[in-house]
């Protein structure tokens, strides 16, 4: 029996470690364009110098498993394509390649691992009194601006988004905003229209729709809202964001040996992050191990309850929510907050790795 696993994020490593885990007969093949599994949770941590976010795939997939270094160009008809030429065979696979950034030009984006990577080597030649510019009032920016703000007082540090903290209950958007001032981030409500280039390689001029303009010495774009096009270059069935449209038991409408899990698939009501991949995974992997014992499939479902963000090493929020992720007036901050966001951070990886649940 061939499996494919198709990225190794949250999703795809935890779907290989189970599928490995629970179907012996399985032979699993993980393709993925880097040697590293990449914890996104903590891409901020990694821009700022103050942890690492990347562990070698060898240390978090199950013996057994095969890693293909390499990048998928399409998927179907029981095959994978590889850019490179090869084609692998499989009986089932597993699309999981999560979501991506599509970064305005002058910018650099920080919600992959190579956008990361470029705004720590940047930031670390950045010197005192530098300008840094993050854009994006979601939990990705409010997260950067934060951890560098702490990390390196010496800088100037500016949040521009349409909506800080948008989405989360007014009591959590003031606390946010309290938090990031305490930590002097420069709040600017507006939405970047252009960021013309300077002289140097990450510097230039942000401009707002307000007519108004900043110099900014390093610009990151901390928007995550796109994903691959993979599915949709495949002739998957795709929804107007690009993500794979499954049915209630996540395999794609359009070849049910294909399931799709995490950020590229348009699962109902879920959005982007570890807290949805994790249980979109196991529950695949479960569907998976239910059809290779002659046994029908579940209908997936999940019910939220929170989400965090941090604000630094010491502060943090957390965001109570009903089941359909609609937000209470309830909300946690400060050390509370900190010790429930990071062992929700270390239960994503320990979960990824181990290919059971400790959610």
């Amino acid at each position: 029996m061939q499996v494919v696993v198709v990225g190794s994020g949250y999703s795809g490593t935890l779907v290989a470690n189970r599928v490995a885990k629970k179907v012996r007969d399985a032979e699993i093949t993980v393709i993925n364009p880097r040697p590293d599994f990449v914890e996104r949770v903590r891409l901020h941590q990694q821009i700022a110098g103050t942890a690492s976010a990347a562990t070698p795939l060898t240390e978090v997939l199950r013996a057994g498993i095969t890693v293909r270094l390499g990048t998928v160009d399409k998927i179907g008809d029981g095959a994978v394509a590889l850019t490179d030429g090869e084609r692998i065979d499989f009986d089932y696979a597993f699309l999981a390649v999560g979501s991506t950034v599509a970064s305005m030009p002058g910018t650099v984006p920080v919600g992959t691992w190579e956008g990361a990577q470029q705004a720590r080597a940047a930031l670390a030649a950045l010197p005192a009194g530098g300008r840094v510019t993050v854009v994006g009032g979601g939990a990705t920016g409010i997260e950067t601006a934060a951890e560098i703000a702490e990390a390196r007082p010496d800088v100037r540090v500016r949040l521009i988004g349409s909506s800080v903290g948008g989405g989360l209950s007014e009591g959590a958007q003031l606390r946010i905003r309290a938090g990031l001032e305490r930590l002097t981030v420069d709040i600017v409500d507006d939405g970047v229209t252009e960021v013309s280039s300077g002289t140097g390689q990450f510097d230039g001029v942000v401009h707002v729709r307000s007519g108004a303009s900043f110099t900014s010495d390093l610009t990151l774009w901390a928007i995550v809202a796109d994903v691959p096009d993979l599915a949709a270059r495949s002739g998957l069935q795709v929804d107007v964001r690009g993500r794979a449209v499954v049915d209630e038991f996540l395999r794609s409408v359009s070849d049910e040996r294909i399931f799709a899990v995490g950020d590229c698939a348009a699962v109902p009501g879920a959005r982007f992050a570890c807290y949805t991949a994790l249980p979109q995974a196991i529950h695949a992997a479960d569907n998976f191990a239910r059809l290779r014992k002659g046994r029908k499939p579940k209908p997936h479902s999940f019910p939220y309850w929170n989400r965090g963000i941090s604000l630094g090493r010491k502060d943090a929020v957390g965001q109570f929510t009903h089941a359909d992720d609609s937000v209470r007036r309830a909300y946690l901050a400060g050390r509370t907050a900190v010790v429930l966001k990071e062992m929700g951070a270390h239960s994503a990886f320990s979960t990824a790795r181990a290919g059971v649940s400790s959610l």
